[in-house]
């Protein structure tokens, strides 16, 4: 049986860390789902606008070798995109490890027989620091 995975994240400002995950995520699994999250969702959650379109976030993002289908994520509960999606096993950056939030998800995801992979987060590269930078040289 073919071993589902997901990696949800917003790729905006695609850069190192995006494809880091995604390639460390498809050694881990047979079929990568890309959750490309929603314009409203990424609002919501980290209070700012993508910079580029969830349309393009979506083409960037299903063009990469690793990711065999790429899907917008409505969902900052990412159990919920579990019970649309049905993976086997998430991917998240490591820095949600031990959070409250992140020991929740993992104890919901195992009640369902997923599990909740982590891998490093890319300090040195993020659409955070990209943005501060572009911010400084406008």
């Amino acid at each position: 049986m073919a071993v589902i995975g997901y990696a949800p994240g917003a790729y905006d400002l695609f850069h190192i860390g995006h494809l880091n995950i995604l390639r460390q995520a498809r050694e881990h699994c047979d079929h990568l789902i890309a959750g490309v999250v929603a314009d409203d969702v990424i609002l919501r959650a980290k209070a700012r606008q993508a910079i580029v379109p969830l349309a393009e976030r979506l083409d960037i993002v299903g063009s990469i070798r690793y990711v065999d289908e790429a899907v917008v994520d409505n969902h900052t509960d990412k159990f919920k995109s579990w019970e649309e999606f049905g993976y086997d096993i998430l991917f998240k950056g490591d820095d949600w490890r031990g959070t409250p939030r992140g020991v929740l998800l993992e104890h919901r995801l195992r009640s369902v027989g997923a599990r909740l992979v982590y891998f490093p987060y890319t300090m040195h590269t993020s659409s955070t620091v990209l943005r501060k930078h572009l911010a400084g040289s406008a």
